[in-house]
């Protein structure tokens, strides 16, 4: 009898917990409380038709019926941007990394954000010098799991806009003593030209522009000079991993491309100064953050942030806390945003590739094949998997475009005439012959690319004939 009792007993227990437990799982969600109209009118707003070629945004411009009108990608107009203006000319101009888009919609709810009104409202956050905690420790941990830098032992600062950062640097190398002749800032062409014209905006008598690293070889310098090289490893435009020039200099390493979609990750880079950018890893265009080994650049750097902006914007924190705590949290899986934007833009890669190759009248960079230890694979050799190219491996970027044939001088402008608007290579203070075009645009802008660069590789044919 007590046998009985105590199986009884089990099971009933058994069964109640099961029960409990099917009811925890099943229950109705809790309804949304001050943040449900929010995100009801998000989702309204994301799920504007714009046919595939624009977006409409919470902030954008109201119809009459009090919705965000459709943005459209250029070339594409109308309410919804259904409509293409047929003589419109492909614009392969900007490092707008909007592919990304694709990935974000994929991560729609993980990515998301619902930020109260009184959020974070001051000077002042739970970190130091303006950079909240939780950031600073996902920063860390994104370049830990991708093995792209090493950042322990070092401070990590948090810049607003694309550009901040750059000039905060300069400063911070450059000699603090009055009696100090001043620095010279260089690069080794080709070169991101913001980094010319922001030195020449913003001159002092501590720094000011000194020209490429070539000029210098071939001048005399004195051994006072105190040089600042940055060096932008992958370059931009050209993809091709660089080492500073001058022994001597301070040394700003640009490593904004320097992530698995982009580049084969060899080592952790592990400098001095270094800078990143979100807007090359996610896409969103306009945070950068640097990681600096010595306290006393550090200090001047954040005590130029504080006198130049007194911080950066809270909301914008919190964004790219989210964004990258999605990447940490995809890393290896099917939704691992380095590998989708591998992917993408090496089927762009390939058929740009296929397209220029049919003519002798462009052709393209080349880079070595090199192990990447993110994806623990050698990178793709080639496009098309070709087995006699093996020994090569492209950057997927930007295509560092040559004009091959003789009259053809200025490769930007016979571009610009078949309705293709590049970067030319004298932005870069590279030969005229060389243009730079961006692959990292909307669809559309690379659809449009490939067409209106037909003609102009056709044209060769159409001579021979």
């Amino acid at each position: 009898m007590k046998l009985q009792l105590a199986l009884f007993s089990s099971l009933f227990l058994n069964a109640y917990f099961y029960f409990c437990l099917f009811l925890h799982h099943h229950q109705p969600p809790p309804s949304l409380g001050w943040a449900g109209s929010a995100a009801r009118e998000a989702e309204a707003v994301a799920a504007i038709d714009c046919s595939g070629h624009g977006r409409a945004f919470l902030d954008g411009v109201l119809d009459g019926g009090g919705l965000p009108v459709c943005e459209c990608n250029k070339c594409y107009y109308g309410s919804d941007c259904s409509r293409l203006l047929h003589d419109c000319a492909a614009d392969a101009d900007s490092g707008d990394a909007l592919f990304f888009e694709a990935y974000w919609q994929q991560q729609a709810a993980s990515s998301a954000v619902v930020v109260s009104g009184w959020h974070r409202m001051s000077y002042f956050t739970d970190g130091k010098d303006d950079l909240t905690i939780e950031l600073e420790k996902h920063i860390r941990i994104l370049h830990q799991a991708v093995g792209n830098a090493v950042t322990d032992g070092k401070f990590i600062v948090f810049g607003a806009g694309s550009a901040q950062l750059i000039n905060a640097l300069v400063y911070a190398l450059s000699p603090s003593n009055a009696s100090s002749s001043p620095a010279s800032v260089v690069a080794s062409a080709p070169y991101y030209p913001f980094y010319k014209e922001q030195t020449n905006q913003f001159e002092t008598r501590a720094y000011g522009w000194g020209g490429t690293t070539s000029d210098l070889a071939n001048a005399s310098v004195s051994s006072a000079t105190n040089f600042i090289e940055f060096v932008t490893s992958p370059n931009n435009p050209d993809g091709l991993f660089k080492q500073p020039v001058l022994g001597t200099s301070a040394v700003i390493f640009d490593y904004a491309y320097y992530w698995p979609q982009y580049s084969p990750i060899l080592d952790p880079a592990d400098e001095d100064v270094m800078l990143f950018s979100i807007s090359k890893i996610s896409g969103h265009a306009g945070s950068r953050w640097a990681v600096i080994k010595d306290e006393g650049v550090y200090e001047r750097t954040t005590n130029y942030l504080s006198l130049n902006t007194m911080g950066v914007s809270r909301d914008t924190h919190l964004r790219a806390l989210k964004l990258i705590k999605v990447m940490i949290a995809e890393k290896g899986g099917e939704g691992d945003i380095f590998e989708f934007g591998y992917r993408t833009l090496k089927a762009r890669w390939s058929k740009l590739h296929e397209l220029v190759s049919s003519s002798s009248r462009f052709s393209l960079q080349q880079h070595s094949a090199q192990y990447c230890n993110y994806f623990g694979a050698i990178r793709d050799p080639s496009p098309g998997n070709a087995p006699s190219r093996t020994n090569e491996e492209e950057d997927h970027t930007y295509a560092w475009l040559k004009c091959e044939w003789k009259e053809d001088e200025d490769c930007h402008e016979a571009l610009r005439k078949g309705s293709i608007i590049s970067r030319a290579g004298a932005r870069f203070e590279a030969d005229s012959r060389y243009t730079r075009l961006s692959l990292i645009k909307t669809q559309d802008d690379f659809d449009l690319l490939l067409k209106r660069m037909q003609p102009l590789v056709s044209r060769e044919e159409m001579a021979s004939s």
